[in-house]
């Protein structure tokens, strides 16, 4: 938590003190009218206030203790002798307005405590009144008018238009529209539609263009698997759906300011840029200093499926990785149009929670998409889900072709894409993650990282304590069981049978204290922990940078669980967001959290002196091993391997 007040709050109130004092005694000796005399003390000592809390709050003083120390000296000496020249000309003490400037400092903060305390309550009210104990997973409080907006569609312009928020790119002009201090444009296509004769086809670039379009409203996600815990249900789908959306500063500047792009998560099944987690519009109206994109790309059957072993399947040979090759689209055309919104090309950060993570990690190690990004931020996902998915994908497009009565190749492209949506539906618990075919992706990509594939990448990898119930909110009971015994089922298929042994005696240890569920949930959440610090140890043996994070952070509601929502909303500041998932956004961990992300994607150090967020210590995030760990309100570095497994035979495993 930050601090209500510091010392250095006490050093400027003594300055703030002499200067209000001053302000109006002098003006009062000299015969002002009272009113006069009070419009000279407040315009003085607001003034020098602002001036003095710059200084002391500066990165010079802030850095160094010698420093604060010597400003500290400073402002004592000359509120002592401003104390002594008051008394001798002006016959009155300034320990009076002293005494009034500290009861400021004291209780301004402290009124602002309570009310932020009762906002947040009643935020809390309304959210369990909502979830109850959240058994039911998300609900969303979503209203027929609320999708009706967001199902809006982009037109054509013909004639006149706000040039003010309008961009020209290489294939097109787009008209957006300004939210406070942000240009907000949606629904940006960035390559073909991948419909008709180009479904289960790799993208290809969209032709160069001057015709104008409106850029207010999302683009169509992707057909994708419906859960009741989505909020992109409510979305329009389509196979036309290669669409991104950035937030830029309002104002135009020569500057070229770093760019972050957000690959959306959901379990390569379903998700999308819509997903009010993503908005980047809040962010960047606080940090002018950043370009922030999101998009959508294909999922399940249309993004994701072999059909080598289809007749006529030759020619479809990238359907395996179609949303890989979707995500390389969307970061070519960043690359080449993102200078007319005022990004840099070559400063993009990417960012993704679980499988846009994974995806992140895969791109980092493929040929084809090297120096697309400089920096990667990658939650709660690794390469594992990528592995061994070759023979899963052949058998998905086999038990396509059963489920929609087809045999060939050339049938399936004849079905309409609500058909093969219901396909896909029946069919979830069979969909894929990407796979590492040796061509897009190397077969190996712990081997790839430690070979260097990704050295020339800054990367934070970030583990979550509490993501399982937050997987179980999204898919709903009966799917998150049939999920859980399906993943520790694979887990154990492939794993050394001395390690299969102290798997199979954890479940049955935990099993008698809760239930088989909960056990193989609880083994589930630790493999994937350490899945993804195996993904830090391999990026840092190949000589890339690495940042490790922890967060550990209690559910507002148990049964939601504290996951990919709470750290996204907490990380770009989307609360209202947060509070449709069931959670209320710590502001004091947003806050320094938000500030680390903006050095992260501006290439500087990652590191925060004190006071240089209000009330907020010094902290510097120290490079793996070490993490930053979000734990009961506090942020703080430590090592964190006795926090993600119970079992040392599964650690010693996954880290070798």
């Amino acid at each position: 938590m930050k601090k209500l007040f510091t010392i250095d709050d006490f050093m400027v109130a003594f300055i703030s003190a002499m200067v209000y004092g001053f302000g109006y005694t002098i003006p009062m000796h000299l015969g002002w009218p009272q009113l006069a005399c009070m419009v000279a003390c407040f315009a003085l000592g607001i003034a020098l206030e602002e001036l003095i809390s710059k200084i002391v709050f500066s990165k010079t003083v802030q850095q160094k203790t010698v420093n604060r120390v010597f400003t500290y000296v400073v402002i004592l000496l000359i509120f002592l002798i401003a104390e002594f020249v008051s008394m001798r000309l002006l016959g009155t003490s300034l320990m009076e307005d002293l005494e009034e400037e500290f009861a400021w400092v004291v209780g301004l903060p402290i009124l602002g405590l309570v009310v932020n305390l009762c906002i947040r309550g009643y935020r809390v009210r309304k959210i369990r009144k909502l979830y109850g104990d959240g058994s039911e997973g998300y609900v969303f409080d979503v209203t027929d008018k609320d999708i009706e907006e967001v199902n809006r569609q982009n037109q054509a312009i013909q004639g006149e238009y706000d040039s003010e928020c309008a961009v020209r790119t290489r294939t097109g002009v787009y008209v957006g529209e300004k939210y406070k201090k942000t240009r907000i444009f949606m629904g940006i296509p960035y390559a073909k539609p991948p419909v008709g004769e180009l479904r289960w086809k790799a993208p290809e670039p969209l032709p160069a263009s001057d015709a104008v379009f409106e850029a207010r409203n999302f683009g169509a996600s992707a057909i994708q698997v419906e859960h009741k815990g989505s909020i992109t249900r409510h979305h329009r789908q389509s196979e036309d759906c290669l669409t991104l959306n950035i937030a830029a500063g309002a104002e135009k500047t020569e500057a070229k300011k770093p760019v972050l792009v957000l690959f959306h998560h959901g379990d390569f099944t379903y998700g999308g840029a819509v997903d009010p987690l993503l908005y980047g519009g809040d962010y960047v109206n606080s940090h002018q200093d950043v370009v922030i994109v999101s998009f959508n790309y294909r999922l399940g059957i249309f993004g994701f499926i072999d059909f080598s072993e289809v007749p006529g399947g030759e020619a479809c040979p990238d359907a395996l990785n179609l949303g890989l090759l979707d995500q390389i689209a969307a970061l070519n055309w960043i690359r080449e149009n993102i200078a007319a919104f005022g990004g840099d090309p070559e400063r993009i950060t990417v960012l993704g929670f679980e499988s846009g993570s994974t995806c992140i990690c895969l791109l980092a190690a493929s040929a084809q998409a090297k120096g697309l990004f400089q920096r990667a931020f990658v939650f709660n996902g690794s390469p594992e889900s990528a592995y061994d998915t070759s023979d899963a994908s052949r058998a998905l497009a086999k038990a396509l072709l059963k489920e929609t009565n087809t045999s060939t190749m050339a049938e399936l492209l004849q079905l309409d894409a609500e058909t093969l949506k219901a396909a896909a539906q029946r069919l979830w618990m069979n969909m894929c993650a990407p796979t590492c075919d040796g061509k897009l992706i190397p077969k190996q990509v712990y081997e790839a990282y430690r070979n260097g594939a990704a050295s020339c990448i800054e990367f934070i990898v970030g583990i979550t304590g509490g993501g399982m119930q937050a997987y179980r909110s999204s898919v709903g009971g009966r799917n998150y069981e049939d999920a859980v015994n399906a993943a520790v089922d694979d887990m154990q298929g492939y794993m050394d049978p001395s390690i299969t042994g102290a798997v199979r005696a954890y479940i049955e240890a935990r099993t008698a204290a809760s239930s088989e569920l909960e056990a193989k949930s609880k083994l589930a959440a630790q493999y994937i922990a350490l899945g993804v610090y195996r993904v830090a140890a391999k990026l840092s043996q190949g000589g890339s940078k690495v940042r490790l994070m922890y967060w550990d952070e209690k559910a507002l509601i148990e049964n939601l669980g504290s996951g990919t929502a709470d750290v996204l909303a907490t990380l770009l500041g989307n609360g209202e967001a947060l509070q449709q998932y069931g959670s209320v956004m710590n502001a004091d961990l947003s806050e320094p959290l938000q500030a680390l992300l903006l050095k992260f994607v501006s290439g500087d150090a990652l590191q925060l002196y004190r006071n240089e967020i209000t009330g907020f210590d010094g902290l510097e995030w120290k490079a793996f091993p070490q993490a930053l760990i979000v734990s009961d309100g506090k942020i703080m570095c430590d090592t964190i391997e006795d926090r993600i497994t119970d079992v040392k035979e599964l650690l010693d495993y996954m880290v070798k």
